[in-house]
Order: C-alpha cells, then structure tokens, then sequence
C-alpha cells in the first residue's frame, strides 16, 4: 500500500461508518462516504447499551478484550463528540440481575471470569438492589454491577456523527454503492452491515432481526431506572436502557432473512419480559416499536481488516456495534496508515478464510 494514499471512501453510514469517516477526515484524509439512508439501519433501532464486561463468558477472551478496549475509549469519544451537540450518555452503570436460581450462578460464573481478566464486577444482594432501584420487580435475587458501564442515546449519536462528519469536510453522499470498482479513491472502507457480502462476496454477514420498544415518560409515572438493567426472562434476555424521555426496551432476536416487520409476538414478549423486571412499567407511554437488521458473523465476532491493497473491511459488529464504534474507528484508521491495532487481534478477516484480492 503507498504511503501517500490519503483518499478514502467509506462505504455504509451507520455509527460505525460515520464514526471512521469522521476520525479519517480529522486525521487528514479527504474522505467521502456513501449510504442511500445515512443515519438508518440497525444503528437507528439499537439500545445503547455498552457492556462487554457483564456479558462477559468464560472461553470468549476476545470478545472481553475488544469490547473492553471500546469502552475505555468511550469517555474521550463521547467527550469529544459532545461540541458536535448535546451529551450523547444516558447512564453510567449497568445493573444484570437474576430472577431465579440458574440466573443467580450465572452471574458468579461471570463475576469471577471478568475479575480473573482483570476487570472488576460486584456481586449485589436483593436488599442492595432495592436500595439502588426500588422500582424493579421484587422475584429479583441477586445482581451483578458494572460500574462504567454507561450507555449512550443512538439517535443523539448518529445525529452528532453527522455532525463531526460535515464540520471536519466529509463528502455525505446519499447513494448506493454497487461495485467497489467504481469508487476512485485510493482506499475503501467497507462498513455496510448487511449489504457487505453484496460487495464483497464470501464475507460470512448474516442479517439478524432485533425488535426494540420506545417507552416515554407521563407525568406521575414511576422513575425510569437510573442505569441499564439487564436480565434474563424464560430463557430471552431483556433489557431497560434509560433515555432522556422514558426507556428503551429490547431485544428480541429472529433469524428470518431480510424482514423488518414488527410482530406481535415479539412486541408481548418485550412486554411480558419488561414488566419481569420493573412492574411499574406498564405506566409508560408506547410510543414506538420497531425492528432492525443486526450483521451478525458465525463467532459474533466484528469483521475488522485488510481484503485487499486497497479495502479495509469493517463490519459484523451484530448487536454491538455501538459499543465497538470507537475501537472499530482507531482499528481502521490504524490500517489504512499502514500499521495495526493490537486490541482488535483475533477480528481479522482471514479467521473464515474470507478471499483477499489484489487491487
């Protein structure tokens, strides 16, 4: 690759495009990016929440690793981000609880792998979670506390990126892209979710459809949680992310192609679960359901790498792509420059012998 290649397109406009086009743009490239519906997408339809290290699992280091990595830089990002608009956090801790036994040792398991990986989680007892959130159901048993793990407004982040995006000289191209070969630029980026395969065909990116529920605040309704809670309802996992106007409920998950349609089944269940946690919540506001296509890989893993002299891939983030937007952006800047992040090891390409070109 030559060093003095410094024209980029950026291929997909969600947080994770925007956020590289952005960090490319202020790094000195002159940087175009394309998407029909910049700002839509799976990054429209997310939660927000950033918590790797209560979804932590024993044998899933990589995953730990990278999402670790991502929130670290998530104060400075978010910082940052901030003199494009308002503060895009809603929460600065996350709160997993268990509603019964097997849920309960769950939460030992990860407690104990998270701090064997240096990271520190705290076990709560049911008065203590009371005492924090009295509003959540009384069947809770225990909990597991992630201090700094915050979360963030998806739609106030994608309107700041946009934001960064135009300020710092981005060319926001509102089209399709069918063919990588027609892009004259020196490099391309590929961060489309689930129209990468369609660009680069053999990239292993799966759509998996994700229901949300946008909850708003009435006057004389109970308070909204003051962190995210997390738990796990008949097997489904649920969470209550805070916003500045109510609760964003989520997630179910289908393996159903292309579809995007709300159904529901998935709507009682969001609810059912909802009220599983916080009874009170059947005084908020409906407001907006609606459904989105996660880029999911075999390994849930993100898809973070060289295909070829001139594209860099970055996609596959499925569920966390929020999380992983600042690592994703420092990992892809780092090679189009010509060198590597070490904190992405393991998101490489090649780990599904994804076929590389020379171009």
């Amino acid at each position: 690759m030559s060093t003095h290649a410094r024209t980029v397109s950026v291929v997909g406009g969600g947080v994770i495009g925007l956020a590289i086009a952005w960090r490319a743009a202020r790094d000195g490239w002159s940087v175009r990016l394309y998407d029909p519906s910049i700002g839509s997408g799976a990054s429209w339809v997310a939660g927000g929440m950033l918590a790797p290290l209560s979804e932590g699992w024993p044998g899933e280091e990589t995953a730990l690793t990278v999402g670790a990595a991502s929130l670290e830089r998530w104060p400075a990002f978010g910082e940052e981000l901030g003199k494009f608009g308002q503060s895009v956090f809603t929460a600065d801790s996350s709160l997993t609880v268990a509603l019964d036994a097997a849920d309960a040792q769950d939460l030992q398991t990860i407690a104990e792998w998270v701090s064997s990986q240096g990271h520190e989680l705290e076990v709560l007892g049911r008065a203590r979670i009371r005492e924090l959130e009295p509003m959540l159901g009384r069947g809770i048993r225990s909990g597991l506390m992630a201090v700094g793990e915050s979360a963030v407004d998806n739609r106030l982040l994608l309107e700041a990126l946009q934001k960064a995006c135009a300020e710092t000289g981005v060319e926001l191209i509102a089209r399709a892209v069918n063919d990588l070969a027609e892009l004259d630029t020196d490099q391309v980026v590929l961060t489309a979710g689930i129209a990468s395969p369609k660009l680069w065909p053999g990239l292993p990116v799966r759509p998996v459809k994700g229901e949300i529920l946008r909850l708003r605040s009435r006057p004389g309704v109970t308070p909204a949680p003051s962190r995210t809670i997390r738990g796990s309802v008949h097997g489904r996992p649920a969470y209550l992310v805070p916003r500045g106007d109510g609760i964003v409920v989520g997630a179910t998950q289908y393996e159903s192609g292309e579809d995007t349609q709300v159904t529901m089944a998935g709507v009682r269940d969001l609810i059912n679960d909802a009220e599983a946690l916080m009874p009170a919540i059947g005084e908020y506001e409906l407001y907006e359901c609606a459904a989105g296509l996660r880029p999911m890989t075999p390994d849930n893993l993100p898809l973070i790498g060289r295909v070829s002299d001139r594209v860099v891939v970055s996609t596959g983030h499925g569920r966390n792509g929020v999380l992983l937007t600042p690592v994703t952006a420092d990992a892809t800047l780092a090679l189009l420059n010509g060198t590597s992040l070490v904190e992405v090891k393991g998101t490489e390409p090649e780990r599904f012998a994804v076929a590389k070109e020379n171009s």
